[in-house]
């Protein structure tokens, strides 16, 4: 099954980035430091990541901050529309179904589904 994880990231401000497994790397977005798993937030997209950041906290090379594990687990693809995507989440901090919904160009929506 794939997976994915939430990792606090401090560089170039506080913030976090959802990672989730697909087609053998990580789809990346980055959300607000103060994101509740329970509200809409503003997400943006950011490049793929390699699969090592699932088990990985420690500095970022180049001298971007440094990350740390939130929240990790298993994630399933609900849909395929690239513009609006379901994935059902079952970790510590985010556990339920969630949607990504692209608004335009890097800027995203993600949030909670009702009745998840």
């Amino acid at each position: 099954m794939p997976r994915f994880v939430l990792l606090a990231h401090d560089w170039p401000h506080p913030h976090l980035d959802l990672l989730l497994e697909r087609g053998g790397v990580l789809k990346a977005w980055r959300l607000p430091a103060g994101f509740t798993p329970t509200e809409p937030a503003a997400a943006e997209a950011i490049g793929d990541h390699r699969l090592a950041y699932l088990d990985y906290e420690g500095p970022v090379s180049g001298d971007r901050g440094r990350v740390v594990r939130r929240d990790a687990g298993e994630v399933e693809w609900l849909t395929t529309d690239p513009d609006r995507m379901r994935v059902r989440v079952g970790g510590a901090v985010l556990s339920g179904v969630f949607e990504l919904v692209h608004i335009e160009g890097e800027r995203w929506r993600f949030g909670p589904v009702g009745g998840s």
